[in-house]
């Protein structure tokens, strides 16, 4: 028969109130500030990319604006677009705009169903512009597909010895406001 003892009653008293504080610790919601975003996407920019095998493209300068009436985060990028077979360069901007959605592989919050909503480059006649906006919106998935707006840090998804899953995403006019719960 199992003697109880002081110190394994202790122990068990201790493990049945750490287990009810983990019970305790529900649902919460984590601000990430547009700032914060904003300063991980310029890190990853400059981005090159040839389209439609007829153009150089490089995406620079990244700014990030949220959309919360819409549940959409906007991209405005400057471009520099180069036709082949000359040395003439046209600059002009880039504007697209996505939903938000958390990918639990890479943990972090990608850009999903984008659309290229302007595309404008000076100094171009509208044939070539229309050509450049569909040069454009094909280069767009490989642009969202491959950078994350924002990693989940470690401590961003534990809190009080709990571990944390993100479970939805809703824009602010300030950055984003993710909810997360305990891990099962």
């Amino acid at each position: 028969m199992y003697k109880l003892t002081k110190h394994s009653l202790l122990l068990a008293l201790a493990g049945a109130l750490l287990a009810s504080c983990a019970g305790l610790i529900g649902p919460r919601d984590l601000e990430i500030p547009l700032s914060k975003m904003q300063s991980g996407l310029d890190r990853r920019f400059p981005l090159h990319n040839r389209a439609l095998e007829l153009f150089e493209i490089e995406l620079s300068r990244p700014q990030l604006s949220m959309q919360p009436d819409a549940g959409r985060i906007a991209m405005t990028m400057d471009a520099l677009v180069a036709p082949p077979f000359t040395r003439k360069t046209w600059h002009g901007t880039l504007m697209l705009s996505g939903r938000l959605v958390i990918d639990p592989l890479r943990s972090a919050v990608l850009m999903a169903d984008p659309r290229v909503d302007s595309f404008t480059v000076d100094g171009v006649d509208e044939a070539r512009q229309r050509n450049l906006a569909q040069a454009a919106s094909l280069l767009m998935h490989h642009v969202v597909d491959d950078v994350p707006l924002y990693h989940f840090r470690p401590e961003d998804l534990r809190y009080g010895g709990v571990q944390f899953v993100p479970t939805r995403i809703a824009t602010t006019a300030r950055g984003l406001l993710v909810s997360v719960e305990p891990a099962h």
